[in-house]
């Protein structure tokens, strides 16, 4: 089932700014799985819910290593690789808050 997330924080800004919203949906990886470049929601022990985007599957087991736009991100580099299991979908849908 596809959920609908409000984008709260800077790190993957210019182009996913504070206030946008998103959905995410699994459908997409029953097809495809997830590949660099793809940007991913997921739960993060200790961070909560995040958005970012997929730098690198690791082949052997599908972790994926992931980043933000930003130098000062919490993602991949502070809290190493994500497990497929911890996600929630890929981001299907993008809605730019109003000016």
């Amino acid at each position: 089932m596809p959920r609908l997330l409000k984008v709260t924080g800077l790190s993957l800004t210019p182009t996913f700014q504070p206030g946008d919203f998103v959905i995410v949906s699994k459908i997409p990886f029953f097809f495809i799985p997830p590949r660099p470049g793809d940007v991913v929601a997921f739960r993060q022990p200790g961070y909560g819910t995040l958005i970012k985007q997929v730098a690198q599957v690791d082949p052997a087991s599908g972790a994926l290593t992931v980043t933000g736009t930003q130098p000062e991100s919490v993602d991949s580099r502070i809290f190493g690789p994500v497990s497929p299991r911890s996600l929630l979908g890929k981001v299907i849908w993008h809605v730019k808050k109003r000016p």
